[in-house]
């Protein structure tokens, strides 16, 4: 199974179905703090759901067309970060994620993007990696700037939230900008 070590305390593991009523319990502990941002929170109402989640996240993967992974934090599920369907041709693709409420505001995200950018470049050899991410959402928007990811503009009311349509800001870098890090 792909497991990634970060550091001494983070991890990055391909999910499991073992890993579905720990990451359920993580969702719904967290759903108001996840609410906020994401939409699926609501239609994740049982062990089922996460079920039918980490199961496409396995057919993804076994694909090749991207990867879902659990991120470990002090060997507890922090939190999720994948990617969405590679473009082999273009050999591009787009990263997201979510941190469960007790697990934010500790570098986690950060040095987990990192890690799935330089997997993404180093060893899939892919050319450009995207992040979006609402205008509002400050904290996730700061995760591709401080990595070095460029601004390249705005999506209008490019996402229904709830209630809601929501901006995105679109980011991304380039293998040949990333190569230094």
């Amino acid at each position: 199974m792909f497991v990634h070590k970060i550091d001494d305390e983070l991890s990055l593991k391909l999910m499991e179905m073992k890993d579905a009523d720990e990451l359920y319990e993580l969702t719904n502990t967290s759903r108001n703090h996840l609410r906020t941002w994401l939409g699926w929170v609501d239609d994740n109402e049982s062990i089922k759901h996460t079920k039918e989640f980490i199961q496409m996240g396995l057919n993804k993967y076994a694909a090749h067309q991207g990867i879902s992974a659990c991120i470990l934090y002090k060997g507890k599920i922090a939190g999720v970060i994948g990617t969405h369907a590679a473009d082999w041709t273009n050999r591009s693709t787009s990263i997201g994620y979510w941190l469960g409420e007790e697990f934010i505001n500790k570098g986690i995200m950060t040095r987990s993007v990192k890690a799935l950018t330089n997997y993404l470049i180093k060893d899939l050899h892919l050319n450009r990696i995207e992040i979006r991410a609402a205008e509002s959402n400050n904290s996730s928007r700061a995760i591709p700037e401080r990595l070095g990811f460029t601004e390249e503009g705005r999506l209008r009311q490019v996402e229904w939230l709830y209630d809601h349509y929501v901006d995105h800001v679109v980011y991304s870098i380039l293998a040949e900008d990333w190569s230094v890090r």
